[in-house]
């Protein structure tokens, strides 16, 4: 079983912290937030895994080799050169990535049972399958009846994507991504035109006509994204009460 952890991001909303170090080895309860998220994989059957790296990454590299890559098998997805976003990043990373795998950012917490996230996307048919929630916001990705992304929507502005869709609240699902996914290599044939630097949102907006995008839906969600400071003391709150 395979998994991506995007560990490239600049983390400039933790600054000073990240400063001096990348954003997936802030520590959050006393473990950099990049073990946190890979000893949740490998206790969810994955033994496999692509990290891709950009912001001190030669930190990253050596945490890992330190750690002695926590007994499975991680390969580095060099972005040092220019950092591709989520998309970007994933297609970068796609020559490791010959089965269906588990997107996770390194900055996630939640109580998601990843083995039967994995599971649902394996039986749905679908190319990747999306963790969704309800929850407030103002900007929602929208599902059909049968849980497939057909667009997005800003209520404040009524902006939809992709163009030409028109939102129809009353047969329209209204969820909130939680930035875990499941892929397959499927999807990559969707990709052939999209080059360098793109969000896997967009892609994912501009695609959901062709490509069977799915929502896997979690009504009691909690989830963490470790972005602030401020989050600092609710992740480690979380990890506390979950363990």
């Amino acid at each position: 079983m395979k998994a991506m952890i995007f560990a490239a991001g600049l983390g400039t909303r933790l600054k000073p912290l990240t400063d001096h170090m990348p954003k997936a080895l802030v520590p959050v309860a006393g473990k950099p937030m990049l073990e946190h998220v890979i000893e949740k994989l490998k206790a969810s059957g994955v033994n496999e895994v692509v990290i891709n790296v950009h912001h001190f990454a030669n930190q990253i590299i050596d945490f890992l080799k330190a750690k002695d890559n926590f007994g499975i098998r991680i390969w580095i997805s060099d972005e040092t050169d220019e950092l591709l976003d989520t998309g970007g990043g994933i297609q970068k990373a796609s020559c490791y990535l010959n089965e269906p795998f588990l997107v996770h950012n390194a900055d996630i917490l939640s109580n998601v049972d990843l083995k039967a996230l994995y599971d649902y996307h394996l039986t749905s048919g679908n190319d990747a399958t999306l963790l969704v929630s309800p929850r407030k916001t103002v900007r929602h990705l929208l599902f059909d009846e049968n849980d497939r992304l057909c667009g997005w929507v800003n209520k404040d502005t009524l902006q939809t994507k992709p163009e030409g869709f028109v939102y129809q609240p009353e047969s329209q699902k209204e969820l909130a991504f939680g930035g875990i996914h499941v892929i397959s290599p499927s999807l990559f044939r969707y990709m052939k035109d999209w080059e360098g630097k793109f969000s896997i949102m967009d892609f994912y907006l501009q695609t959901c006509r062709e490509a069977r995008l799915g929502g896997y839906v979690k009504n009691d969600l909690q989830l963490i994204d470790i972005g602030k400071p401020e989050t600092l003391a609710q992740a480690e709150a979380f990890i506390r009460q979950n363990h």
